[in-house]
């Protein structure tokens, strides 16, 4: 049985009191791996896009320093994407953040709409693709961003590692609520595992149009049914995820068996 809290925040202050006070609450509940949405741990993409270089990084430089402090207190393993200078450029990455240890895992696919493009904006090495995971109390989990959650190739990946559950951090705004609801059932369904699709809240005001993040961090079950949710404001989801229950659902289903019936997997 893998336990994991969800951290459903806006943009997190310079100072460290909000995220002290839920590392405590997870640290009474035993709970050992937390995950936080996008652009929580810096401004939101819109905002980055007006400020400076040096302001971003010292902003970076501070959040990473105080996830290393609350994960050292209260032993814990952090997952939040976060934006870093390197070299001149900007660079976006999940990264993973233990008492012992800082790891940095490189979003492979970006946004790149004509009023939110991250495709132009941050610098992409041209690597080949590699899945970042890790294991945690029994379970093996995949990391990626909530615009890789559209992309049929990552989902061959995560087929081809054997994870139980994905973990998501995403930024979904505007009225897209009910098709991001039907892509991770749909998703947790078809590959038999648990997601755990962490949301940003909050507001971005523009001239034009407000940009409303609707939170709705999730966790859906390797059948495809929502089995934990929260609303619209800033919540702790606490996930419980059963080793047992992806096992039943590939059983049941078989997915898996007709694509190693064909060598695929």
């Amino acid at each position: 049985m893998g336990k994991i809290a969800a951290l459903q925040l806006p943009t997190l202050p310079m100072n460290e009191a909000k995220l002290d006070y839920y590392a405590r609450i997870c640290d009474k509940k035993d709970i050992r791996l937390v995950v936080l949405g996008e652009y929580v741990l810096n401004s939101f993409f819109k905002e980055l896009e007006k400020m400076s270089k040096n302001m971003i990084k010292e902003q970076s430089t501070h959040k990473i320093k105080m996830l290393q402090n609350i994960c050292k207190k209260y032993n814990l393993t952090i997952i939040a994407p976060i934006i870093r200078v390197i070299n001149g450029k900007f660079e976006k990455s999940i990264l993973k953040a233990s008492a012992k240890s800082m790891r940095y895992y490189p979003q492979y696919f970006f946004i790149n709409f004509k009023h939110w493009n991250e495709e132009k904006f941050f610098h992409q090495e041209d690597v080949p693709y590699n899945l970042p995971t890790l294991t945690h109390e029994g379970l093996k989990y995949a990391l990626i961003m909530g615009y890789e959650l559209h992309f049929d190739y990552i989902w061959e990946q995560i087929d081809k590692k054997r994870v139980d559950g994905v973990l998501i951090p995403s930024v979904s705004t505007f009225s897209s609520k009910q098709r991001w609801d039907e892509m991770l059932r749909c998703r947790a369904f078809t590959h038999n595992v648990y997601i755990l699709r962490v949301n940003r809240i909050g507001m971005y005001k523009e001239s034009r149009t407000d940009w409303y993040f609707y939170g709705n961090t999730a966790l859906i079950d390797p059948h495809g049914e929502i089995e934990n949710n929260l609303h619209d404001e800033e919540a702790m989801l606490v996930a419980d995820l059963d080793k047992n229950k992806v096992n039943e659902a590939r059983n049941l289903w078989g997915w898996r068996k007709a694509l190693s019936k064909k060598g695929l997997l």
